[in-house]
C-alpha cells in the first residue's frame, strides 16, 4: 500500500507537522528523505530495507558512493542529497559552538562530534582550539590513522595550539569499531598531552571518545 493510501495521522510527513520530528521513528525519518519508494514497496518499507542493510541510520549516513548505489532506487542523485543534509547539520551545529562558550553547550559539543566523527571509517584524532574565555578558535583533525588506532605526537599538537595561540584545547576520536570505552592507551596519551600542553600554559578542558551511539567524557569520568 503506498503511504498516500495510510491515514493521515499514521504519514510520516503529516505527522512531523502535527508532532514534530522527535516522534518519528529513524525509518519515517529517512523515508521523509527518500520521498517514494520503488515498485511493490512504500518509502517506508525501502527505508527499513535500508537500515536492515546497514544496520543503523549512522552507518547509512557513512556509506560511501559505491556501498550507497548499490542497493536498488539509490542513485548518486539521493547520495548527493544525503551528503548535503549531513554536511548541512555539521556546519549547523559547528555554528552553534562558534557563537559562545563551549562549555555553556556540552551536548552541542557531543552532536557535533557524533556527527563528526562517528561515521569515519577509520581513526581520526581531532583537537578543538578555544581561547582564553573557552570560544572556539578552530576545529581541526590532527591524525589520522587505520581502523584500530591513530599515532598521535605531543609535539606537534602543542605546536598546532602555539600557532593558533590556544589557551585549552579538547581533544577527540573516534574508535570505528564502535565501542566508546576509552582504553589505557587513550588514557595515558591523555595524560601526556596534558603534561606537554601545560609546559606552554594550555588547559586541556576534556577528552571525548566516539562510538556508534555513545560519546564519552573523560571529564565526566575523572579521567582529566
Amino acid at each position: 500500500m503506498a503511504i498516500s493510501d495510510w491515514p493521515e495521522a499514521e504519514r510520516p510527513r503529516e505527522k512531523l507537522i502535527q508532532k514534530g520530528a522527535t516522534v518519528l521513528s529513524d525509518a519515517e525519518l529517512l523515508a521523509i528523505f527518500l520521498r517514494t519508494g520503488v515498485t511493490g514497496k512504500s518509502a517506508v518499507e525501502l527505508a527499513r530495507d535500508l537500515l536492515t542493510h546497514f544496520g543503523s541510520l549512522t552507518k547509512l549516513c557513512a556509506a560511501n558512493l559505491h556501498e550507497f548505489t548499490k542497493l536498488p532506487g539509490m542513485g548518486p542523485a539521493k547520495f548527493a542529497q544525503l551528503q548535503a543534509v549531513m554536511e548541512m547539520a555539521r556546519r549547523a551545529l559547528a555554528e552553534e559552538l562558534k557563537s559562545g562558550a563551549i562549555m555553556d553547550s556540552p551536548q552541542s559539543v557531543r552532536n557535533y562530534l557524533r556527527l563528526s566523527l562517528g561515521e569515519k571509517p577509520h581513526e581520526v584524532f581531532a583537537g578543538i582550539f578555544l581561547d582564553a574565555k573557552h570560544r572556539i578558535i578552530i576545529i581541526e583533525e590532527l591524525f589520522q590513522g587505520t581502523l584500530t588506532q591513530a599515532s598521535v605526537y605531543p609535539r606537534e599538537v602543542v605546536k598546532r595550539a602555539l600557532f593558533h595561540n590556544a589557551a585549552a584545547m579538547i581533544f577527540a576520536h573516534n574508535h570505528p569499531s564502535g565501542a566508546a570505552e576509552p582504553s589505557k592507551a587513550d588514557e595515558k596519551l591523555t595524560q601526556s598531552l596534558k603534561q606537554a600542553l601545560a609546559l606552554v600554559e594550555v588547559k586541556v578542558l576534556d577528552h571525548f571518545v566516539i562510538g556508534n551511539n555513545e560519546v564519552v567524557s573523560f571529564a565526566e569520568r575523572g579521567l582529566i
